[in-house]
């Protein structure tokens, strides 16, 4: 590597150890988010060398390639001592933690009752803004957990922590939602909270379609229709019973279209076989096949 010039280091065989011994004073956060944006960006994550360059026998890890050519480029704008920011010291950068590091904390307590402050901040502080974060995107910062509504909010506060940490909610807060357990609510709003929205889609498929299947009545046709859509898409049932009646509801579909397809094929006029459609005669067979199936003329 050139004396005065920074390089990248990808594909030098740089072990992690190596890398970081040799760490310059941004740790792997990137330099350029820094001097840039003021944004703390951890590229630890990233156990890729892409994106990384030696300067003056220091590594620098950069989060993304446009990031990389502007280090390469001024190196001494991003470093030490051009670079406009520094680094916090390592109890006051924020790090994330899982929802069990969470919980062994207790009896510590999430600030802001469990708020996202992203969400809260940028919502102008308003009470609609008040939207309860997840134990999934946690974070410590300086000795305080936080808890946000997602996880791009995560990293929105892992960027910016000195913008959103020192927040306080007001006192009117909105009312804790308790789960309801579906068993316990009353039969018809067991099936509009359980299974309303799966009828609704059975019914619209149904009404589209208005399938009529040879030998049955059109009633007895749509419920049969509606029970095979319902078995084929319950997102409940295994994979091997969905694929099975999605089989079914095809082949439910193919026998609706028979009295369709026969009824614009026959006319009134005799045809020879031979100006029949090459599958006439095999549908035609299928179609009185259907007749003399066990429950056939509505009892299916």
């Amino acid at each position: 590597m050139c004396t005065g010039q920074a390089a990248c280091i990808h594909r030098l065989c740089i072990t992690p150890m190596q890398l970081q011994s040799r760490l310059g004073e941004f740790d792997q956060y990137c330099p350029v988010c820094l001097a840039l944006h003021h944004h703390l960006v951890d590229s630890s994550e990233n156990v890729s060398l892409a994106h990384a360059a030696e300067y003056r026998g220091h590594y620098y890890k950069m989060c993304c390639r446009d990031h990389l050519e502007c280090f390469l480029a001024t190196p001494d704008q991003f470093v030490n001592p051009g670079c406009p920011y520094t680094l916090p010291q390592p109890h006051l950068l924020p790090r994330k933690l899982t929802e069990p590091q969470v919980k062994n904390r207790f009896p510590q307590q999430v600030e802001m009752r469990g708020f996202c402050p992203v969400t809260y901040l940028d919502g102008k502080q308003r009470y609609e803004a008040l939207v309860r974060g997840n134990m999934e995107y946690a974070v410590e910062y300086r000795e305080r957990i936080y808890i946000f509504e997602t996880k791009q909010k995560q990293d929105k506060f892992l960027r910016l922590p000195e913008t959103y940490w020192d927040q306080k909610v007001p006192n009117k807060l909105p009312p804790v939602c308790e789960p309801v357990l579906l068993t316990s609510l009353p039969m018809l709003g067991y099936l509009q909270q359980g299974v309303a929205e799966a009828i609704i889609k059975a019914m619209t498929a149904v009404g589209c379609l208005k399938p009529k299947y040879p030998f049955l009545s059109v009633q007895r046709s749509a419920l049969l229709y509606v029970a095979y859509y319902l078995k084929a898409f319950n997102h409940k049932g295994s994979d091997y019973t969905r694929k099975k009646y999605k089989q079914k509801l095809a082949l439910f579909e193919e026998s609706c279209a028979l009295i369709p397809y026969l009824g614009s094929t026959m006319t009134r006029n005799y045809k020879p076989p031979n100006e029949h459609p090459i599958d006439f005669e095999y549908k035609l067979r299928r179609f009185w096949a259907l007749g003399d199936l066990p429950g056939a003329n509505g009892v299916l």
